[in-house]
C-alpha cells in the first residue's frame, strides 16, 4: 500500500523527496511544522508573542480552549522549546507562560504566511470573487495596447 504522505511518485525510486525542488527529503519540513500543528498552538503563540501571560490570562485570551487542552498544548510548546514556563516561589503559586527565544526566530517565517495569506489565503479569494462580481464590465476589459 502506498503512503499517502509521500509527495512524489513512489514507483520512480523519488519517494520522500521535497514536491518543490526534487532534491531534498521532504522530511525536515514536516518536522519544522510539527511543533506548530496542534490544536491552539498557533493561537497560543501569537498571544504569548505579545506579553508574558499567567495561565488564566491566556485562557481568558483563547476563549473556546478548554484548561485541559490549554495545559497540553503548553506543556508540547515547552517541550519543543517555544514556550518558557516560570514557576515563582509566592503563595499562592505563580506561573507564567512567556516566549523563548526559538519562538521569536519563528517571526519572518510568520510574517511571510501573513504576506501569503494577504495575496493567496481565503480572504484574498473572496476579496478578488466579490471584486469580479461587482466590478462594472468596463473596468473588467483589458487595457488598449
Amino acid at each position: 500500500m502506498k503512503n499517502p504522505n509521500l509527495m512524489k511518485n513512489q514507483d520512480n525510486g523519488t519517494a520522500g523527496e521535497d514536491a518543490c525542488d526534487g532534491e531534498q527529503p521532504y522530511l525536515p519540513f514536516i518536522e519544522a511544522m510539527r511543533p506548530l500543528t496542534g490544536k491552539w498552538k498557533i493561537e497560543i503563540m501569537w498571544a504569548l508573542a505579545h506579553k508574558t501571560h499567567r495561565f488564566g490570562e491566556l485562557r481568558r485570551a483563547l476563549p473556546g480552549i478548554t484548561q485541559h487542552m490549554l495545559a497540553q498544548q503548553l506543556r508540547d510548546l515547552e517541550t519543543d522549546g517555544l514556550v518558557k514556563r516560570t514557576a515563582h516561589a509566592v503563595v499562592p503559586p505563580r506561573v507564567e507562560y512567556e516566549a523563548t527565544e526559538a519562538a521569536y526566530g519563528l517571526k519572518p517565517v510568520f510574517k511571510a504566511f501573513i504576506a501569503w495569506s494577504e495575496q493567496y489565503g481565503p480572504i484574498a479569494r473572496r476579496q478578488k470573487a466579490w471584486e469580479e462580481k461587482t466590478m462594472p464590465e468596463s473596468w473588467q476589459a483589458a487595457p488598449p495596447a
